[in-house]
């Protein structure tokens, strides 16, 4: 009989050498903390346009620190104590003061710093280290400070308007313009802070983040370049949601340009930022070596 080549297994779902009882402890404080701080995103900010990203930036972040668990496990254990209690510290200092006051950015933010004094507590630098990543990429699920967005997205607004109104016009559509209010043939359409505003280009940024990691590219001139051009990559694409929208109105009336299109434009925007992102990206191998690290 022919020998039998046995089949690679699958990863078990928790590491062999994990401290279960610690782990679930863990799990238990760090639910009874932030729970209810999900409960209340997910019956309040995370309803709206412009925060309707962040549980999709929550799971990503909790999938790629899932899938360092067994990295994790095999580090050995070099607490950072003094560290770890002082970042840990910061983290719960800014929680109880976001709660008390509540500030959401503060009471939200805070788990980053939270995670990462665990991390130092139980596993040290090389621990953190390993998980920067998702503990960055939760920093996008904050809630930016309205002062902050009301400031930006207004001339945010203004050059997307000017820009798609421009380009409509030169296309031979009859577009006008009066601040961020489109006229297009009878209808009228007001450019909303979800369709061009710093949110928007906030989630963008994002995306373009979270391709950079899976890439995995070594040189850090050529990360850096793609990071700054995620900023143009988003303008871009805010712009070609606002044409479509326009162009779905001017032709199918305004019913259509407010309804299942509206919000279909919203996936629209980020297949074209993710089509201009793989531009750019191969653009770059002209100028940038191609090689990437180990996953």
């Amino acid at each position: 009989m022919p020998a039998t080549v046995p089949q690679a297994g699958r990863q078990a779902l928790l590491p062999a050498n994990v401290d279960v009882p610690a782990l679930l402890l863990v799990l238990a404080g760090l639910l009874v903390v932030y729970l209810p701080e999900y409960i209340e995103l997910s019956q309040t900010l995370w309803r709206t346009d412009e925060q309707g990203h962040g549980p999709i930036i929550f799971a990503v972040s909790l999938w790629l620190l899932f899938a360092q668990r067994h990295r994790l496990a095999e580090l050995p254990p070099r607490p950072g104590t003094a560290s770890g209690l002082l970042v840990l510290g910061l983290g719960a200092l800014l929680y109880a003061f976001g709660r008390s006051q509540d500030i959401i950015i503060f009471a939200v933010g805070s788990q980053v710093w939270v995670l990462a004094g665990l991390a130092l507590l139980f596993k040290g630098w090389r621990a953190l280290r390993l998980i920067w990543f998702p503990l960055f990429f939760l920093l996008f699920m904050v809630p930016l400070p309205e002062a902050l967005v009301s400031a930006v997205t207004a001339p945010l607004k203004s050059a997307v308007s000017l820009v798609a109104s421009n380009l409509l016009y030169a296309a031979g559509y009859p577009v006008g313009r009066s601040g961020v209010m489109l006229t297009v043939g009878q209808y009228q359409l007001m450019v909303a802070d979800a369709c061009a505003g710093l949110n928007s280009m906030f989630t963008l940024e994002a995306l373009g983040m979270l391709y950079m990691n899976l890439m995995r590219y070594t040189s850090v001139a050529r990360n850096l370049t793609l990071a700054v051009m995620l900023v143009p990559i988003a303008f871009c694409a805010n712009i070609g949601r606002v044409m479509i929208l326009v162009l779905v109105t001017y032709y199918y009336g305004d019913a259509a340009g407010q309804g299942f299109v509206h919000g279909f434009a919203g996936m629209v925007l980020f297949m074209i930022a993710l089509m201009l992102m793989l531009v750019v990206d191969k653009g770059l191998n002209l100028f940038f070596r191609t090689e990437r690290g180990a996953a």
